[in-house]
């Protein structure tokens, strides 16, 4: 094999799973060892460069980082990086002084921005330091989107919201509340210089089965009754309750439900648990309030009796699953009545663009979906750009965020007149971590603790208002313990081959048998070569190159890897050393300085 290009960025940001995972590329490792220190205020600022919410995504993220993150491949569960994440956020200080500045000056260049939820703000966020004048105009009466009116307030609290939006807002964006926008074409026509669509997938999927009409009273479209429950307008519903659905929308109904008086609130699940959309510990929350999931059984009917919803029936299902889990069959076993006062529909979600006309030379494709360049998030309009759900469908808020990043750099591109794809590539950084022959600027050991349990507000208490939050957040000892169960996984193991002498002493020390030195082959022989073969094929793994005293190579297997430096300790010619890589994605604000004499381009 080749040696490994540990040059290239990817190779480093790869190794850091958790960083990796993360849409937004969030320096996970870096903001936990500053929550080590006591330094939480540094650690919201790292995390802050790359989500812009720490608070609100320290509450409510889906969390992609968590399945990949190193830990959970020495034990059961993954470091908690995101309850982490809101210990920075709840204990910051002042960061007022320390976030992006507008210009005295603005640059002559009017962004409109439709929609004002997290993909919006994060294009409002990068841009206005720029001189940018970002217009954000926002069909409710309060900014947010989606995470405000569909997230219930006893997950995120509004004072965080508030606060974290502020941030943007107070930077200048001028932000148009209760103003939809109708017609794609008149706001084109006042002369913008580039249009964001952030507007998220608005429209919640109906369920068209026999009753559906006449019980329309007491059949409700998830997202729909959420964002009446947010506003307010929706106070109370019946004792008996129904959920269709099982993705992180059917968790909230189920739990906004039992706090406006319901009292028997069932989950209703087409197929096993094992094929929900829902996170683990969305579930779990649910349950933990004794919502209960019934599994295997397919939505047939609405009963209504008397001009009025009685309840629904559902087939029984039985499935064949394959080796791999996949069902390759299925059938009816039979049928079973469930009584309901009110139905909530949480099937799922999409987008819907009446309001943009096909004339404009948007294009759609046979889903009605806009055509979207996945790289740079342009429209086939010169000037329009899509992110967040209108995009690419429902995903979630971190998602939301990463595209406002891609879609930001675009909209300067473009009033730069640049090409769109000629973007700055990531880059890449280390920094050498010894302080001393066998010292290191970073905790090394590993530390034996379990995943810290949050403590959550008492059963009983949780039901007396809406917006109690049920989650408290880790207490202050809590979060010094489970920052120590941080691997560092981006102080990186970097090996020097002119230096090795081959010794043997990294492999005789190494806790993991990750290394070996071996006569170069195919990918599947220096597999297969090291004392604990590697399986995980989806996991580069390192190749050095030919090591001077015999001409073989240094392989190391960076799934076991566990970053905790004794390689580096031990040997002799400090051929292995431990270093911070520093991956930095491209921003606007990097890319380079507006031109003032450039002619104003017109969207």
């Amino acid at each position: 094999m080749k040696p490994t290009d540990t040059q290239h960025p990817d190779w480093f940001h790869r190794v850091v799973d958790c960083q990796w995972a993360c849409p937004a590329h969030t320096d996970v490792p870096e903001y936990i060892r500053l929550i080590a220190q006591g330094r939480f205020t540094d650690a919201y600022m790292v995390n802050r460069d790359s989500n812009v919410f720490p608070g609100i995504l320290g509450r409510v993220c889906d969390r992609p980082c968590e399945p990949a993150c190193r830990r959970g491949r020495v034990e059961d569960k993954p470091v908690a990086i995101c309850r982490l994440k809101r210990v920075a956020a709840d204990h910051k200080g002042e960061v007022a002084h320390r976030l992006p500045q507008a210009p005295a000056k603005n640059n002559g260049r009017r962004i409109a921005c439709i929609g004002a939820g997290p993909a919006s703000l994060t294009v409002a966020n990068d841009l206005l330091p720029l001189g940018y004048e970002v217009t954000i105009f926002e069909a409710h009466g309060k900014p947010g989107g989606l995470m405000r009116s569909n997230i219930p307030s006893f997950r995120l609290p509004a004072e965080t919201l508030d606060e974290e939006i502020g941030f943007i807002t107070g930077m200048g964006a001028e932000i148009r509340l209760g103003h939809r926008i109708n017609s794609m074409k008149a706001l084109l026509d006042e002369g913008w210089d580039a249009v964001f669509v952030g507007s998220g997938a608005p429209r919640g999927k109906d369920l068209q089965l026999p009753g559906r009409d006449e019980a329309a009273a007491n059949i409700h479209i998830g997202i729909d009754w959420l964002e009446s429950v947010a506003f307010e307008h929706t106070k109370q519903i019946g004792r008996r309750v129904l959920i269709i659905g099982v993705g992180n929308t059917a968790m909230d109904c189920c739990r906004s439900a039992l706090r406006l008086g319901a009292k028997d609130v069932k989950v209703m699940a087409r197929k096993p648990r094992n094929f929900f959309k829902a996170s683990d510990w969305e579930l779990e929350d649910a349950e933990s309030e004794n919502v209960e999931i019934v599994v295997n059984h397919s939505p047939k009917a609405f009963v209504v009796e008397d001009g009025r919803l009685t309840g629904m029936v559902f087939e029984q299902m039985a499935y064949e699953f394959d080796e791999r889990g996949k069902i390759t069959g299925q059938r009816v076993t039979g049928e079973r009545f469930y009584p309901a006062d009110d139905v909530v529909l949480a099937i799922g979600q999409e987008n819907a663009f009446p309001w943009i006309e096909r004339d404009l030379g948007i294009e759609f494709d046979k889903w009605e979906v806009p055509v979207v360049d996945e790289t740079t998030h342009a429209a086939t309009r010169p000037g329009v750009f899509f992110g967040g759900d209108s995009a690419f469908g429902p995903k979630n808020i971190i998602w939301a965020v990463a595209h406002g990043h891609t879609a930001a750099v675009s909209i300067h591109l473009h009033c730069e007149g640049r090409e769109l794809d000629k973007r700055r590539p990531r880059t890449l950084k280390m920094e050498p971590r010894k302080m001393g022959l066998h010292e290191w600027a970073y905790s090394n050991d590993f530390d034996p603790l379990e995943r810290r349990l949050v403590p959550h507000v008492e059963l009983k208490k949780r039901f007396r208002r809406l917006d109690i939050e049920v989650e408290l957040g880790f207490a202050a000892e809590q979060a010094a313990q489970e920052v120590q169960r941080c691997l560092n996984c981006d102080v990186q193991t970097v090996f020097t081959a002119s230096l090795c002498i081959e010794c043997d002493a990294c492999i005789d020390i190494c806790p993991v048998d990750c290394l070996g030195i071996l006569p170069n082959g195919d990918e599947h022989s220096l597999r297969q070569g090291l004392k604990a073969p590697a399986n995980n094929l989806e996991q580069p793994f390192f190749v050095s190159e030919p090591l001077k005293q015999t001409g073989r190579v240094m392989v190391k297997d960076e799934n076991l890897c566990v970053h905790c430096g004794l390689c580096a300790e031990r040997c002799p010619t400090d051929a292995w050393d431990m270093q911070k890589s520093h991956v930095r994605l491209p921003y606007a604000a990097d890319e380079e300085p507006l031109c003032p004499d450039k002619q104003r381009r017109s969207a």
